[in-house]
Formats: structure tokens, sequence, C-alpha cells
């Protein structure tokens, strides 16, 4: 059951807030043009508390962290945080600083080019004389209290992700907040890294900082967090403890619906067979990333590259689409050869490539969601070929139907879509150039799980009906099985196994990638 959530006004005048509640938020309002992004939400952080802030993609998370952040206003409702005589106000993240609140995102937002202690203490002397050497020392205090394995005359930049993460958290910790805010803070971490950043979580909530966990990783809500909170198309769906809600019940709220999709998907998934006949082959393949390597896939086929973070599946698909310098090797596509030095031969011989940077290598913010889906098919065309304006609006029009993108109009800027959907328009780019051979690099990392199973949905469509060759690359072992036929396995930067058949399991998998040993 879903817990009665109190008016602001009755929070106020109870005993439970001195004692409980660091934060609540109620009836949030905020709209866009075109869009009422946020209806009404309530929401409540306790101190000592890690409360997981759940929902698809458009759910409205970001907009409600942005406006407790002070990078939005709100349209209505009011924020109470402990400490703060009466409404809180916030009009800025540094406001939001101020009493308490820091935000520590997926992509780090510290300098690599500083020292830690530089990162930790820069812009917090106001005008007085920075000593150094107190500030080294106070940085290193803090990072062994914390368990945070970094030195304070350390470069941040030559620290893991997950130390760089861990290394804003202890800024934050250390001007008193009271309200973390951590936004996808796992997305690029390894399963120890990500054990590092729980341990330092957890030790944050013994000492009563009240956390609130954005991430798309069901499991990993379930080890850590205390509570969840679930949105859906901007409003609240509910507010459960952790042992009230299984995870089966969490996707059917974040969605909306029952789980039929997934069962869909394994139908699907029984029918994909490849053919006889080979789309693409490569031997002795290497680039300026990646070591010699073979490689086929067959019409209709759905194999994929898996390993660890940095065991060069990544490079090898850009060795594929000659994203990285190629160096060496034969490649033949339909069993004619082929030279691929640069993307755009690889277009030529029907290829398209998702790549696993969707922000740096995918997207161009600033231009529509149209210009975005039509980007590949002009490219292919050539610049002194251009298509009217009207194929243009059609085709755009034709895949933003087909494949259900959220957007305002195909004119909305592609930056300010939501992940998800994001990562439909750059789908919807190679869809258009109907390729032989697709590749998708992490198509899935960072959206939600309805829009997941509806791109694992599509990539066995295609293979099953179109016969088109993909090639899928996923962190999510168990996204990987459900979706394709073949597994490649990598270990660094070599293929170390090829799994089919009663062979793909995940302890197969994992097996294989540690070279056999336990």
């Amino acid at each position: 059951m879903e817990n009665r959530v109190v008016s602001a006004k009755e929070l106020k005048a109870s005993k439970q807030l001195d004692k409980d509640v660091v934060l609540a938020m109620r009836g949030i309002d905020k709209r866009f043009p075109g869009t009422k992004a946020l209806n009404k939400v309530d929401f409540t952080l306790r101190k000592g508390e890690i409360h997981a802030l759940m929902g698809e993609n458009g759910a409205g998370k970001s907009t409600l962290i942005k406006v407790l952040t002070g990078v939005h206003e709100k349209d209505g409702g009011s924020i109470w945080v402990e400490g703060v005589e009466g409404e809180a106000h916030i009009h800025s993240p540094q406001e939001a600083q101020d009493i308490g609140i820091a935000t520590v995102y997926q992509e780090i937002t510290l300098c690599p080019n500083l020292t830690v202690a530089e990162n930790m203490f820069i812009g917090r002397n106001k005008g007085q004389m920075v000593h150094w050497k107190d500030y080294e020392k106070r940085a290193n205090e803090i990072l062994k209290s914390l368990g945070v394995p970094a030195r304070a005359k350390q470069e941040l930049g030559n620290c893991s992700l997950a130390v760089q993460q861990m290394v804003a958290i202890a800024r934050a910790v250390d001007m008193n907040c009271k309200v973390l805010i951590l936004d996808e803070p796992t997305s690029s971490l390894d399963d120890k890294e990500v054990q590092m950043l729980f341990g330092l979580m957890r030790d944050l909530k013994s000492r009563g900082v009240g956390i609130i966990f954005v991430t798309h990783f069901l499991e990993q809500v379930y080890e850590v967090s205390d509570r969840i909170t679930v949105l859906r198309n901007g409003e609240l769906v509910g507010e459960y403890p952790i042992s009230d809600l299984p995870q089966v019940e969490l996707v059917a709220r974040m969605m909306g619906k029952n789980l039929d999709d997934l069962a869909d998907l394994e139908e699907i998934g029984q029918k994909k067979t490849a053919g006889e006949k080979v789309v693409y082959q490569a031997k002795d393949l290497s680039s300026s990333e990646s070591k010699p390597f073979d490689f086929v896939i067959h019409e209709g086929e759905v194999n994929g590259f898996t390993g660890l973070l940095g065991s060069g599946r990544s490079e090898s698909v850009r060795a594929i689409f000659g994203a990285d310098r190629v160096t060496g090797g034969d490649v033949q596509v339909k069993g004619k050869k082929v030279n691929i030095t640069k993307p755009h031969d690889a277009m030529k011989a029907g290829i398209g490539y998702l790549p696993e940077d969707r922000k740096r290598d995918g997207i161009i913010a600033d231009l529509s969601v149209r210009e975005n889906i039509i980007l590949a098919l002009q490219v292919m065309k050539g610049f002194f070929h251009p298509m009217s304006k009207k194929e243009m609006e059609e085709f755009a029009d034709e895949y933003i139907k087909a494949l259900s993108i959220k957007t305002a109009s195909q004119e909305t800027p592609v930056g300010s879509l939501s992940g998800g959907n994001q990562q439909k328009v750059i789908l919807a780019r190679w869809l258009l150039t109907h390729p032989d051979y697709l590749i998708l690099d992490e198509p899935t990392r960072g959206i939600d799980v309805g829009t997941k199973l509806e791109i694992q949905k599509l990539v066995l469509k295609l293979a099953t009906e179109e016969n088109m060759s993909i090639t899928f690359i996923s962190s999510e072992i168990e996204e990987m099985l459900r979706t394709c036929s073949r597994l490649i396995v990598m270990r660094d930067r070599n293929i170390v196994g090829e799994l089919t058949g009663d062979q793909l399991t995940q302890a197969s998998v994992m097996k294989t990638i540690a070279g056999g040993e336990r």
C-alpha cells in the first residue's frame, strides 16, 4: 500500500518532523512550453535514509531534482528543509548548497587537472588567504574518515571515476550537507567500484545524511535503498518502504502496466535464428585502439561482444565501423572485399552504428529532432543533394511515430529530450538509412526499464522480420542473453571465447570472462 503523504502544514506541526524529516516537497508544479513536467508532486526525505527516486525517462525525476537544487524555478508548491525558517526559496545551486543540499552528477563536474584537495576546497575561502597545507591536511583527514582511497595531493584526473565521485561526495560532506543527491552515480562504474561507492553511502547514512539515489539499475536500488518514490508522467505514483514493493511491482508502477511486454520479448527471442548468408566478415582487423581480431555476422543474426569495462568490446565495433583509425585487416561485405577506413565508408557499405556515448558521439544537442533523424541519410546522399523540407518532415514524422519518441514537436532541440528519447532519435537516424548491419553499443544504458524493453523488442523484430544483422553490446549480461544468439567474450582486448545455444548462461559468460577461474 502507498503511504499517506501529509501536507506541509501537518509536517510543520508534527514532532516527527524535528526527529526524522530533513526535506519535504509538497505539491510541486513545473511547466515548460507545451508540457507539464511536474504535477503536484510530493517527496519526503528522512535523516539517515537512502531514498531511491524512480521512474521512466520523462517521468519528472530530473526536473524535480533541478527544482530542489535551484536550477529551475518551481511554478507551484512548497519546499521545507531542516534548519531553514519557514518555506525554503531556492533560486540557484549555490543557494541550495548554502542550506545543505549537495548534488553529485553522473558526469563529474570537478576539475581533473587540479589536486584532490584543491577540488574539495576551491571556491570556499570567500576571499580569505588560502593556506593549502592546512587544506591538504584537512582533506586527508576527511578522505581517511570516509574511507576514500585518494590522497590530497593526488591529481583528480589520475583517479578512477568512482574515486572522483567519492571526492565530490567528500566535498559535500565537509560542507555539512544534510541532503545528498546522487544522480546516476554508478552508470560508468564496474562492480567493485559500485560496492566501494555503496560503502560510502552506508557510512553517510549512519551519520544521519539523507541521500536521494537516482538510478536505472533496479538491482542496485534493492541492494542499498530504504525507501522508493515512483514518478510517472510528471505525477507521484507513490512512496514505498523497500520491503513493501517487490521488483516486478516497481517495474509495473513505473510503466503503468504489467510486464506482458517481457513475455512478448521472450516469445520473439525464441524465433531468432541466423541465416546462412554472411553479411560482414573481418580477418585480423585492428585499429589504433584494438588488437587484431576475426569476426563474422550472418543475415538476421543478433550477436554481441561481452566482457568487463575496458575489455575491448567497444573498441572492436569502432574498428568495424571505421570510427577509430584502422591499422590492418581484410574486410568483406556480402562476399565482396571492401576498404573501410572511416565511418562514411561503413555507411556506404550498409553499416550503421549507435555509439556508446550518445552525448559525445551521437546526438547534436542544439539541432532539432528532425535534423538529428535525417543526418545520416543526408550524409549518404551528399550535402550537394539536399532533401526537401517536406521529405525531411515526412521521415521525421514516420520515425517519431514508429519509435514512440516523446517530443513536443519534430522541431524540439534533441538535447532537451530525456535520455531514452535521445537514444530513440539516434536509432531512428540509422533505421532511416535501412542498413544491412546495425551496431548498437550500450543502446539501453541510462534509460528506463520500459524503454529498454521497447529497444530489445525492436532489435529482435528487426532481425526476425527484416533479416537485419545486429551486434548488440550491453553491460547487463541478462540483457545480452535475452537478445543475442551468439556472444563473443573479450578480456584484455582479446577474444577469449564464443558462446551459443546452451552455453548462453550467466554462469558460462562469467566463467569465460574470468578465464575459467572461480
